[in-house]
């Protein structure tokens, strides 16, 4: 990612491009609820058509419809700030609100829970009742549901959570570039190929007290994991010496340990370090599914630039299609 440089002044706003391509990888949800509405209304209006015109019952069933689906199988999901995806339901809570008001866990939920004890109704009920009273009576202010502007809406809230969330930065940006290869290839095929939904969870993996700090779990007919991604990162602030050899043994402590407790599993290890050589490279890429490097200092990590993401997307769509097949060869050392 090149800087913007006036007057040998830095102006980038790197985090605003990791935000709107986060962002962008909402629109496959967006176009899930629009379906959703088409099916259970019968009719054929855009998502922003409907919303602005259909009357509160059918608004209703629209929004019930999204919440009961029978199966978690190729949904696609939504996320916070730092990429972690949101169980369905509050998926869907998190959605509508943000369509047609602000702060829905710190203003609005404390009122529906009151709701729901006064009147002793389920919380979904109640989520999906005043989602309905709050669309039928504020469109008219909000006016548009595009995509656009639903887009707008959901960078806002994804730039709130990440300031509400310290201390993941290498993570958020490795979480972002996954969510983005996934929902490329989920937008473009409308399920996950060989596999029937995707998890991806907010903690590490530990494997024989080795971290693999983001991954995702693939599902397969049942529901169940038929194995995972791991994506173990690692970064090096200096170069040479004896933190050379430490930082390459750290990575191959890593690697040995997924291969030997968790062969299903895909392997995509991330580097970031100023000056790693060719050949260590070459070494790596033999032995592990896919590898990303950079050739920053960690306090220049901020976005998977734009080759990087391409051959991740490439690496998760051959997954997805089936074409790949897990590397087993394995080297000691580097």
């Amino acid at each position: 990612m090149e800087l913007l440089i006036i007057a040998g002044v830095d102006i980038s706003h790197i985090r605003l491009v990791d935000l709107t391509r986060l962002a962008d990888q909402a629109k496959p949800f967006y176009e899930w609820v629009g379906t959703k509405f088409q099916e259970t209304l019968l009719i054929d209006d855009s998502l922003e058509q409907i919303i602005r015109s259909a009357d509160a019952q059918e608004i209703r069933l629209g929004i019930e419809a999204c919440y009961q689906v029978n199966t978690k199988l190729d949904l696609p999901f939504l996320f916070d700030g730092i990429g972690r995806t949101y169980p369905h339901s509050k998926a869907c809570y998190y959605f509508f609100s943000w369509v047609i008001r602000d702060a829905p866990q710190q203003r609005l939920a404390p009122l529906i829970q009151r709701i729901s004890k006064n009147a002793t109704k389920p919380r979904i009920e109640v989520e999906i009742e005043v989602l309905t009273a709050l669309i039928i009576e504020y469109r008219k202010n909000v006016k548009t549901f595009s995509w656009e502007t639903v887009r707008e809406v959901i960078i806002d809230r994804l730039e709130g959570s990440r300031r509400s969330i310290k201390g993941h930065e290498k993570e958020t940006v490795v979480c972002t570039a996954l969510i983005v290869a996934i929902q490329s290839y989920y937008e473009n095929n409308k399920s996950y190929g060989v596999f029937s939904g995707v998890e991806i969870p907010n903690n590490q993996v530990i494997i024989e007290n080795e971290s693999y700090d983001v991954s995702a779990n693939l599902l397969d007919a049942s529901g169940t994991i038929a194995c995972r991604i791991l994506m173990p990162i690692k970064t090096r602030e200096t170069e040479g010496g004896g933190h050379s050899h430490l930082f390459t043994r750290d990575i191959l402590s890593a690697i040995n340990a997924a291969k030997k407790n968790s062969p299903r599993d895909y392997l995509i290890v991330v580097i970031v370090a100023k000056n790693w050589s060719r050949r260590e490279t070459e070494n790596l890429a033999s032995i592990v599914d896919h590898l990303s490097i950079f050739d920053l200092s960690p306090s220049e990590f901020s976005i998977f630039d734009t080759d990087a993401q391409i051959g991740l997307n490439s690496f998760i769509a051959n997954v997805f299609d089936g074409k790949t097949s897990k590397n087993t060869n394995e080297k000691e050392q580097l």
